[in-house]
């Protein structure tokens, strides 16, 4: 600009560069319009980008990522069709509010991610090598309620205890197998080598007669447990309202949201439910009829000799055989001898990915049901998410359209903001990320 004979500041560039781009917004209209979050801090705080699937184009960078915004941008675009989205709550929501017309369809991608997510939490069920010291078992977990919570919350409390449960067996018995190799002279290397696990973790065992538990991290402010002792004594006082304790206890400095104390309190009232109703013996979790409770053998790489992990295992249950690396077949191969409930979900994983391409609906209706009959409980939790937001999954069949652009363009605007040092605002973000069909004119 100065070699042009009109010298200006970077500051004044931007804010015609801003200028501009509002203006823009305010004209686009569009069709079908695909949903997605990007972090500003990752685990923290999110935004909203917004892509125009047609002209493969963003129209828009949010702020935030909130129902209540996604929906008020939804209504200053009447004109919108089709939302495409991944299975977040939130733009589900904000889909229905802002535009009750739209069509809403589920990424298939997600769908996919979804089901493995699942997977990963059944096989983690089965007994496999861990070296992380395990929490003792919360209150949450007792027989209690197992057997007489909610139809979903026993599920829930049984998957943890079964989860841990088999977490604690497989723990000792590495525990038990370093203990052997080492009394039979075998040098720490080699039993390294064996097992899988660093020198540094096995000189640590070896410390220890009992595989060592590991102690909860001290609570904060921000964590109803660290006012326990007074919400103890105020229960027994017979002060049992949620919303009274939260305000006594923010007055004493607690940080925390209503939600996590009434987490905490759910479980006292669930033991004095079960003190006040006379109850026949309680049988154990293992009986429960809705899961699945054998115990599952650990399975093992034919390669390395070493516990093919729940990660592992997940990722090649829904991966096809045609494109397994002879490796990688290996493992399926040894999955499938050490689980039957590897077996069951690997069959029903092929079918979900042969209904997505062929896309038949009836089969996909035919696949819930037996889905929810498997008797598996990550598969019976999958088709229940599945039949809450049916309409978009149904959609993801028939519709062609899909997050990947969305995907791409969060791509692109990570590198600029990683260009920028991190220091863009949402206002530059979508200055540059929104693009420039008409030049910019001076206005004085």
């Amino acid at each position: 600009m100065k070699r042009l004979g009109m010298p200006v500041s970077d500051d004044t560039i931007l804010r015609h560069l801003k200028r501009q781009v509002a203006r823009l917004r305010a004209r686009t209209p569009v069709r079908v319009a695909g949903i997605d979050d990007r972090s500003w801090r990752k685990g923290r705080t999110y935004g909203t980008i917004i892509v125009d699937l047609e002209r493969r184009e963003v129209v828009d960078v949010l702020q935030d990522r909130t129902t209540a915004g996604t929906a008020e941008w939804l209504r200053q675009h009447p004109e919108v069709e089709i939302v495409s989205r991944d299975r977040c709550g939130l733009y589900a929501q904000g889909a229905r509010e802002g535009a009750p017309q739209a069509r809403q369809v589920a990424d298939r991608f997600h769908l996919l991610q979804n089901l493995r997510e699942t997977i990963e939490t059944q096989l983690s069920r089965a007994d496999r090598s861990t070296g992380r010291a395990l929490l003792p078992e919360s209150n949450d977990e007792d027989p209690a309620t197992i057997a007489w919570g909610s139809g979903g919350r026993r599920d829930a409390a049984a998957h943890r205890h079964l989860t841990r449960q088999a977490h604690r067996r497989s723990r000792q018995a590495i525990f038990d197998q370093i203990h052997t190799l080492r009394e039979a002279g075998t040098l720490i290397g080699d039993i390294a080598r064996q097992t899988g696990f660093g020198p540094r973790s096995i000189r640590k065992w070896l410390q220890f007669s009992t595989p060592p538990e590991r102690h909860a991290a001290a609570p904060k402010p921000c964590s109803p447990n660290y006012f326990l002792d007074y919400l103890s004594r105020r229960w027994e006082e017979g002060c049992v309202r949620g919303r009274e304790l939260l305000y006594e206890i923010k007055l004493r400095g607690y940080t925390g949201s209503f939600s996590h104390l009434e987490r905490l309190l759910a479980k006292w009232r669930r033991a004095n439910d079960a003190q006040v109703v006379t109850l026949p013996p309680v049988p154990e979790p293992t009986t429960a009829p809705t899961t699945t409770i054998a115990t599952v053998p650990r399975a093992v790489d034919p390669a390395t000799g070493w516990t093919i992990s729940p990660i592992v295992a997940a990722s090649l249950c829904i991966k096809p055989r045609g494109l397994l690396t002879p490796r990688q077949a290996a493992k399926v191969d040894a999955l499938k001898n050490a689980s039957a409930d590897f077996t069951a979900m690997r069959r029903l994983a092929m079918r979900f990915r042969g209904i997505l391409r062929s896309k038949d609906i009836q089969k996909f209706g035919v696949w819930l049901d037996d889905a929810q009959q498997s008797g598996i409980y990550a598969m019976q939790r999958f088709a229940r998410t599945v039949r809450r937001d049916l309409d978009a999954v149904t959609n993801a069949l028939t519709e062609g359209w899909s997050n990947g652009q969305t995907e791409g363009h969060i791509n692109r605007l990570k590198t600029l903001k990683r260009a920028m040092y991190g220091r863009a605002g949402a206002e530059l973000l979508r200055a540059r990320m929104l693009p420039l069909h008409s030049p910019i004119q001076h206005e004085k």
